[in-house]
């Protein structure tokens, strides 16, 4: 039998799933993401054929790919990825950033995609087709709405009010706690000696339990993450961008109602028009989507 096989690579796993050409799900697999890298284009690609290709069942054979690939931020960088699968694997094949995969995954044509979990960005399509790109630039200098971000952000909130002189709300004790740090010079080494979203990114929830148990400072980090990715919204809109959804995923924005609700708030003040929904199925099932498209079932 002949399968599409789609795939999210994101940046702490991957997740695979195999699919009759029907979209009749047959398999689906994850797999940590480890030291996943979307360039030098030729090591993506033979990581992510061999990959996908161990998660066919036997006995099946790969008709199309259809990837959204954290990392790839150009139409260019998909392009190339997208040709170098297709040699390795013998397959036609369709390579998006991650966040693309979302608006197919949720049955749409056209829309905005958003992510915000280990990192955020913002994609959509004009209306000739041409792919845009929002955020996304990482953890050190932006990707607001994410974990790593919102630790980051709500660290120097509460060093900025203790410097102050100001009493602790809760945040600056939330972070303690979370970080096993005995006072802010404390807190500040633990953060500053592992950049690293998987030393940042676990705090995430110790800020929003501390918004919900009345911290102001900790609800003004998540407001201001939520403005964030109201921002990726607005600059992808300003360019063109096409539809009347933004589809929202990542574990964050989904699993923080706080966050979300927030973005709802700003995005009906400021994009009436736009409806957001949050993704209720995997991702994974957009990349199923864009092969099945690629190989006109979809």
């Amino acid at each position: 039998m002949k399968v599409a096989v789609g795939a999210d690579v994101g940046g702490t796993k991957i997740d695979i799933s195999v699919a009759a050409l029907d979209g009749t799900p047959l398999a689906q697999v994850r797999r940590p993401a480890g030291d996943w890298e979307a360039s030098p284009v030729d090591a993506a690609a033979r990581r992510l054929v061999a990959e996908l290709s161990a998660a066919v069942p036997a006995g099946h054979v790969i008709a199309a790919f259809g990837i959204g690939a954290q990392g790839c931020d150009t139409q260019e960088h998909c392009a190339r990825l997208a040709a170098a699968v297709e040699t390795l694997g013998g397959v036609p094949a369709v390579v998006v950033n991650d966040a693309a995969l979302l608006v197919p995954a949720a049955g749409l044509d056209r829309g905005i995609g958003l992510i915000a979990g280990t990192g955020s960005i913002g994609v959509a399509a004009d209306a000739e087709g041409r792919v845009l790109f929002a955020g996304g630039w990482g953890w050190v200098l932006g990707d607001e709405g994410s974990a790593p971000a919102i630790v980051r952000e709500a660290t120097r909130a509460a060093l900025s009010a203790h410097d102050a002189g100001l009493g602790d709300d809760g945040l600056l004790s939330a972070l303690l706690a979370h970080f096993g740090a005995a006072d802010p010079p404390a807190l500040a080494r633990c953060v500053n000696d592992r950049p690293e979203p998987g030393a940042w990114g676990p705090g995430a929830p110790a800020v929003f339990h501390a918004a919900d148990a009345g911290s102001a400072l900790a609800a003004r980090v998540v407001d201001e993450a939520a403005g964030g990715l109201q921002t990726l919204v607005a600059q992808l809109t300003a360019r063109g961008a096409v539809g009347d959804t933004v589809v929202a995923a990542g574990s964050v924005v989904v699993h923080q109602p706080r966050l979300a609700d927030g973005l709802r708030t700003r995005l009906a003040a400021s994009h009436p028009s736009l409806t957001l929904r949050l993704l209720d199925v995997q991702p994974v099932a957009g990349g199923v989507v864009l092969a099945r498209r690629r190989l006109g079932a979809g």
